[in-house]
């Protein structure tokens, strides 16, 4: 029997590698039926690129504020007030009062 096989081992393997190139055409990772989870892969990396894009003419605008030729003293007062934690002594603070954690209010209920 495996002598009359022979003449078709090669024809068979060449069927086996057409089925798999073929499934996996259709479901692999770049395949026809995976189409809809790369385009909203697409979509959320856009609106991600959109943010990043946002947020970087931003920290251009500040950069430039920053610099020596063109110093906005109240973004330079602004930036060490955050940093160095000060405030103006004419400035009024209102301090609020943490809110309890959800699982300690879960547990007292």
């Amino acid at each position: 029997m495996p002598e009359r096989m022979k003449p078709y081992a090669l024809s068979a393997f060449l069927l086996l590698l057409v089925v798999y190139l073929g499934v996996q055409a259709l479901t692999g990772e770049r395949g026809l039926l995976s189409g809809s989870a790369r385009d909203a892969l697409l979509v959320a990396r856009e609106q991600q690129l959109e943010s990043l894009v946002s947020q970087r003419a931003d920290l251009e605008v500040r950069v430039r504020y920053l610099r020596a030729d063109t110093l906005s003293r109240d973004l330079l007062e602004e930036r060490a007030r955050a940093v160095l934690g000060f405030a103006d002594p004419r400035d009024y603070l209102i301090r609020v009062a943490a809110s309890p954690a959800p699982s300690a209010a879960a547990a007292t209920s």
